[in-house]
């Protein structure tokens, strides 16, 4: 009777034992690589985004209690929207005391009200009271011709070949043949009918196909 190999059983269990740590360890760092796994485990730092934090406005005593009940989920009236704290942080309006905002006039310059000697400076080298009101008509005008010139620059490479204007053509076979006909017979040249072409209309994709 022949007795098991024990002496391999004892080798081969350390084997396997380290493959599947190495298997284990593969794994885990394949894992950790992931950005999804990286954000459920906590591992990627997540900093706030400062163009994204919304300053609520001060509570503020109303001026008379006859106001209507405020409606779920519609805007406070405190609340300034971000484009015109924008506006009042480069100068385009002013901020009173109680966080109101005056927007810029459109027929005015830039209210000077509440600025600094820095911030009306800087807006005087910037030029902030000498904008066009008609920059935007001028802009879109612009950018109308270069679209143009790019396409006209497109339908060249497409449309390299001129159009065949629609019309009767002579044909030059039929001509030369005509015309050694008349010599031979003694007639005039212009004996005869010329033979012609009649050049049908072209459809929109058939020169460039």
């Amino acid at each position: 009777m022949r007795r098991p190999n024990l002496a391999g059983r004892h080798l081969r269990l350390p084997a396997l034992r380290l493959l599947s740590l190495t298997a284990l360890a593969v794994g885990s760092l394949a894992l950790a690589g992931c950005d999804s796994t990286r954000d459920a485990l906590g591992i990627t730092k997540k900093s706030p985004d400062e163009f994204v934090v919304v300053t609520k406005a001060p509570l503020v005593l109303p001026p008379e209690f006859g106001l209507r009940p405020p409606e779920p989920g519609a805007a406070r009236p405190q609340e300034v929207p971000a484009r015109d704290r924008a506006a009042a942080a480069f100068g385009g309006a002013s901020t009173d005391a109680a966080g109101q905002i005056t927007p810029l006039s459109r027929t005015g310059g830039p209210n000077a009200t509440a600025r600094s000697a820095g911030e009306q400076a800087l807006l005087q080298q910037a030029r902030a009271g000498n904008v066009d009101p008609d920059i935007r008509r001028k802009v879109n005008d612009e950018f109308t011709q270069l679209a143009e010139r790019d396409s006209r620059f497109v339908d060249r490479l497409m449309f390299w070949q001129g159009p065949t204007e629609p019309g009767l053509a002579i044909d030059p076979a039929k001509e030369a043949q005509r015309l050694r006909e008349n010599a031979a017979t003694g007639k005039p040249l212009s004996a005869g009918t010329i033979p012609t072409i009649k050049r049908r209309e072209r459809g929109p994709l058939e020169g460039i196909f």
